[in-house]
């Protein structure tokens, strides 16, 4: 999974999408913000990875805050990747954070593409579960549980089944180790 790109913008195109050059090879990744980039300008991006049958889709962010804040927006049913961005792109992360946990389904329902029903259960199911990332990321090359939790969705895993099986669990640094735990939790469920 590619978690992190830097390199010079190449394309801007009006629908939020850039082509992003990294030492010669172009990704084109979806912002969830491009207003205060111009081509020509270098930037530091943290990617969601999403994998689909029928192709390999980057999603971009100028904060992992709010990578992380889009991955936690798709494990909602009736969320897809599409309506999380418009979300990042209505309103900052903060923002929404401070709606969902206050239960303002009419703030949360503006966002385009979110009707009362969606938004209804945005609020339902993350209400009391969003967690502020710190800023500063550690230097050690832990694995995430995110990172983690996304492996196991692309095996197949719901959502609400990592969430509990994960739930209280300390990973250990090796990633496969990490991985090799969750999946023998997963299986005792």
């Amino acid at each position: 999974m590619i978690g992190w790109l830097r390199g010079r913008v190449v394309i801007l195109h009006a629908s939020g999408t850039l082509v992003l050059d990294v030492n010669g090879v172009g990704y084109e990744v979806s912002l969830a913000s491009a207003e205060e980039l111009r081509v020509g300008d270098d930037v530091e991006l943290f990617v969601y990875t999403q994998v689909r049958t029928d192709a390999i889709v980057l999603f971009g962010f100028r904060s992992y805050d709010d990578r992380e804040f889009f991955s936690t927006l798709l494990v909602t049913p009736g969320v897809g990747p599409s309506t999380a961005l418009a979300a990042l792109r209505t309103m900052p992360t903060s923002e929404l954070r401070a709606a969902i946990e206050s239960g303002d389904v009419k703030r949360v329902a503006q966002i385009p593409g979110i009707g009362a029903k969606t938004a209804s259960r945005i609020v339902l199911e993350l209400r009391g579960k969003l967690v502020e990332v710190p800023t500063k990321e550690p230097a050690s090359v832990t694995p995430r549980a995110s990172d983690i939790e996304e492996a196991l969705r692309s095996l197949g895993y719901a959502p609400g089944e990592i969430r509990d099986a994960l739930d209280g669990v300390t990973l250990p640094d090796d990633e496969s180790a990490a991985l090799r735990i969750a999946l023998q939790r997963l299986g005792r469920r």
